[in-house]
């Protein structure tokens, strides 16, 4: 049997855990996971988007689709076999920066924005740049925003499985 090698096609499994253990995202059927958009009724259509329970993914190694780290591991690795990668988060979505915690006064919003704490919006900027964002806090005056990474500042740990080359 052969093993991966770099520009193979291969499908694996993977669950992705924080450094407490919590799931935050697998493919593996019936693994929970606590991405909060996994509380919907689309989740259980499979249509949520949180990247649980569905299935096995398809990358080409080297092709950067998934984290390089991950990628690399994968190669000289045969069907069946499992390896255990810890991604720091500087490798995986950097570490949490507090410069990218901004407060907006409400008279430079829409008047018909309404947020509230947890809600993620993207903002655009006059040169129609987008940024995704997460409401921190809410007053009267103001609105704080948070544009870190969901995961920033997390190592990451995930445990792989080679399912098949080709």
């Amino acid at each position: 049997m052969a093993n991966a090698k770099k520009g193979d096609k291969v499908v694996i499994n993977y669950t992705g855990r924080f450094e407490d253990g919590t799931v935050f995202d697998s493919t593996l059927e019936g693994m929970e996971c606590s991405s909060d958009e996994c509380d919907t009724d689309e989740h259980d259509s499979g249509d949520c988007g949180c990247g649980c329970d569905t299935g096995p993914m398809t990358l080409t190694i080297g092709e950067g689709q998934f984290f390089p780290m991950i990628e690399e591991a994968l190669v000289d690795m045969a069907p069946g076999e499992k390896k255990t990668i810890v991604i720091p988060a500087e490798e995986a979505f950097g570490d949490y920066d507090e410069e990218k915690v901004f407060t907006v006064p409400r008279t430079d919003l829409p008047d018909d924005l309404t947020p509230e704490v947890g809600d993620e919006l993207v903002l655009t900027g006059e040169d129609d740049e987008s940024l995704g964002v997460v409401v921190t806090e809410v007053t009267d005056q103001s609105i704080t925003f948070d544009s870190n990474h969901p995961l920033a500042g997390e190592d990451l740990t995930f445990e792989i499985e080679l399912v098949e080359i080709g």
